[in-house]
């Protein structure tokens, strides 16, 4: 405070020295002050009102502002501004989230990696509490119990057609499960920080196995691939005595290349020896420096894998090439239906399937799951068009939606379209459509 009287007293003594003596003076000086003051005012607002026209025409557009005499204009804005605004808050939050996380996770280069303690008696104390809690059998009218698991991330997409895309995937999902009487559950969290991206389904599934022990098959299932034979049902018993099912090509095994299998889509036995398979393939998987350096030794091993971070699918393929006498007798490489099915070699062939073919192959002639490998709909990058990806979607889900709807007398007006219309009249005798149509009875035919 003193300091400010002082300078206080210091800036008038100055002002005083330099000052006119006259009054006159003094007056003259006032006015030019007060006229400058008045054009500096005048620059300050157009300035101000220019910077606002262009913050508006490059956010809205001049041809697009909201008129005061139009409040739905008004209310529109609204809208859209708070959408934004909330889901830029969530994405923050999830960016501060996974900021604490990384820095609370940090292993060191030699730090060992576990995604939890160490399970070594599963399959027998799986099978006492089977046996103490009968009402949670792990196998319903001489089935085994398949839970299928899919998920997708936290936070919303980054557009909001791959949002509507992702719900479309999951309702296909649904239908599927509900027809063959096949729990699921969607994941939409990371049980383990460091395991994110496609490396997130391997703690999933483990903590599955252990919370639901009448669970036989866990079956994990990507968010981009959907279901287009409805009817068709994966021979379980055909795989007696192994616990790991995927599709892929033996030959290419052998030869060591990184897309001998795919693990978009993959069934795992509730068993001690998928535990010690997750146990063994997680430590590849940690983000950062573990994954990067993973990531050099697969390209070195695997046949024209690209030179980037690990990933869960080469990770396997290499554990399996690397220890063959430990996992390979239990896993069960299958091509015979298409337990994934590449979607740029399928999607334009729906109509010839539908003409010279029926469901219940699920092999090339009608496909049991589309996989959209490359697309990406919900995020930024692809390796296909995002056109391209969202169209061929469309006609995947309702080639398959087409087998749903049938039961009810509805199809789509073509593949490319959501709009749906009747075909067929149910006044008369209206339950032998369910007998003829309803896929659960196919179904059930079909495994007679």
């Amino acid at each position: 405070m003193v300091q400010f009287t002082a300078l206080k007293r210091l800036t008038s003594a100055g002002a005083s020295a330099t000052l006119p003596t006259s009054d006159v003076g003094a007056r003259s000086v006032s006015r030019r002050r007060r006229v400058a003051n008045s054009f500096g005012n005048i620059r300050l607002t157009i300035l101000c009102g220019v910077v606002t026209i262009l913050v508006l025409r490059g956010t809205i557009g001049l041809n697009n502002l909201p008129s005061i005499n139009n409040p739905s204009l008004n209310q529109n804005q609204k809208l859209v501004e708070e959408t934004n605004r909330v889901i830029a808050e969530i994405r923050y939050d999830d960016d501060n989230n996974n900021s604490d996380d990384n820095n609370h996770f940090e292993y060191s280069q030699n730090s060992s990696y576990s995604l939890g303690p160490k399970i070594a008696n599963w399959d027998s104390t799986r099978k006492i509490w089977l046996h103490e809690n009968p009402r949670f059998p792990s196998h319903v009218n001489g089935k085994p119990r398949v839970l299928l698991v899919t998920g997708s991330p936290p936070s919303p997409c980054d557009n909001s057609i791959g949002d509507h895309y992702l719900l479309k995937s999951i309702k296909n999902k649904i239908d599927y499960c509900r027809i063959h009487n096949i729990e699921i559950v969607y994941n939409m969290a990371y049980f383990d920080q460091q395991l994110s991206g496609y490396w997130s389904k391997l703690p999933l599934i483990r903590k599955l196995m252990i919370s639901h022990p009448e669970i036989e098959w866990i079956w994990w299932m990507d968010s981009d691939a959907m279901f287009t034979d409805m009817v068709f049902e994966i021979p379980l018993s055909k795989y007696d005595g192994k616990n790991l099912i995927i599709h892929g090509y033996p030959e290419l095994l052998n030869s060591k290349s990184w897309v001998a299998l795919n693990t978009g889509s993959f069934l795992l036995r509730n068993c001690q020896w998928s535990l010690n398979l997750l146990d063994s393939w997680a430590p590849m998987g940690p983000k950062g420096t573990i994954r990067d350096k993973v990531g050099k030794i697969l390209s070195e091993n695997l046949k024209d894998r690209p030179d980037f971070e690990a990933d869960d699918q080469s990770a396997l393929i290499y554990l399996l090439i690397s220890r063959n006498n430990k996992w390979i007798d239990k896993v069960f490489v299958e091509n015979s239906y298409y337990l994934h099915g590449y979607w740029a070699g399928l999607v334009d062939r729906y109509e010839e399937m539908i003409q010279k073919y029926h469901s219940g192959f699920g092999d090339e002639r009608w496909p049991f799951v589309t996989h959209f490998v490359g697309c990406k709909p919900c995020g930024r990058y692809g390796d296909y068009p995002v056109e391209k990806c969202l169209k061929s979607m469309e006609r995947a889900f309702n080639f398959a939606d087409n087998q749903v709807l049938k039961l009810y007398g509805f199809k789509h007006r073509g593949l490319s379209s959501p709009n749906v219309k009747r075909i067929r009249n149910e006044t008369f005798r209206p339950l032998e459509f369910v007998s003829d149509l309803d896929i659960r009875h196919s179904a059930f035919r079909g495994s007679l």
